[in-house]
């Protein structure tokens, strides 16, 4: 036999006597808590702080999964824990037992859909693993968040298999676009959040928009170092190509905000390119991006916070992350219905 095979031999029956010993540990310590929640396309764990804010010592984290290593650190360094690898190469069965999955899955198309309606519909995507995970150990409740657009993405068959395969595992569904900008961040960022209860039973009902309206200086520096003010030739940049885009009749090109601004365009991945879609007026100088830290305020991440990584991957993490303060208004709503069916 060859040592390549024997080592991979050994690394998957190490991974195998990791997760059962994680499993078991977390049957020990969770004698207290009433939910198990795992964590999955985890990133920095964001959807993770919004539902321990709401449920406290009530729900333990038992499982996490993220890909990319930059957030694997940034998550280790914030909740003490490394999260797995590669979701789609950990067997269902490995993952400890758990009340409530927690997925901000990426949006893809689902090749064959239509022509067989919910499961098999969803193999070759990452939404299959959110799938065959929740189909071995019927958690009581699956949080998926997700893009706007994702509701009408493929001409709705997207959503259409996302739901019917949930139905078919036997879960309610409900699905709702919230705006960040209505739960206290200064963001105008939509995205559709899909819960599904194995409790018939339940009637839910999505948070209520909050009446506070916090402006974009709160969560803004009073002092920010110079190399946040974008360069001559940027800005020079940034000015052509709006002016390009209105000759054209549309809207796109650099958008600009200030310390009295009620919310920003949304944060994206991308930030850390040019900031073209959040830039700060400074007076008697260029704009400047957000620093990372004031990228991770915009999204209702606390200031302790750790940070840990380089501007770069700073940026695309809290780009790809989510408003917390939503999350948190979603998981109590959540915590709320479920309790009073114990």
């Amino acid at each position: 036999m060859k040592v390549g095979i024997i080592l991979k031999i050994i690394n998957s029956y190490h991974r195998q006597l990791q997760m059962t010993f994680e499993h078991n540990s977390s049957d020990i310590d969770n004698s207290k808590n009433k939910y198990k929640i795992i964590d999955l396309f985890a990133g920095v764990g964001g959807i993770r702080l919004g539902f321990e804010s709401a449920f406290k010592e009530n729900a333990k984290f038992v499982f996490s999964s993220e890909l990319d290593k930059f957030a694997q650190t940034t998550y280790s360094a914030n909740h003490n824990e490394v999260p797995f690898g590669d979701i789609t190469q950990i067997e269902a069965a490995d993952v400890p037992e758990h009340d409530i999955i927690l997925a901000g899955f990426p949006c893809q198309a689902f090749s064959v859909a239509g022509l067989k309606k919910g499961f098999d519909d969803t193999r070759g995507t990452l939404f299959f693993d959110v799938a065959r995970i929740a189909k071995h150990h019927k958690p009581k409740v699956i949080f998926l968040e997700n893009v706007k657009g994702f509701k009408n993405h493929d001409k709705g068959n997207t959503f259409k298999v996302v739901k019917d395969t949930l139905e078919e595992l036997g879960y309610k569904v409900f699905a709702e676009v919230l705006n960040a900008k209505h739960f206290g961040v200064p963001q105008n960022r939509e995205r559709i959040y899909i819960i599904g209860f194995l409790d018939h039973s339940i009637d839910f009902k999505f948070p209520m928009k909050k009446d506070n309206k916090p402006k974009l200086g709160n969560i803004l520096d009073l002092k920010v170092d110079q190399k946040y003010t974008i360069s001559d030739k940027l800005w020079a940049g940034h000015q052509r190509r709006k002016l390009e885009h209105k000759a054209k009749g549309n809207g796109f090109g650099y958008s600009m905000f200030n310390e009295e601004s009620e919310y920003t365009s949304t944060l994206s991945a991308r930030y850390y390119k040019d900031g073209s879609e959040v830039l700060i007026e400074q007076k008697n100088r260029n704009p400047r991006k957000l620093t990372p830290r004031e990228a991770g305020r915009l999204q209702g991440f606390p200031d302790d916070f750790k940070i840990v990584v380089s501007d770069t991957q700073a940026y695309k993490q809290f780009g790809n992350s989510v408003a917390v303060p939503v999350i948190e208004a979603l998981a109590n709503s959540i915590k709320n219905v479920i309790e009073k069916t114990i």
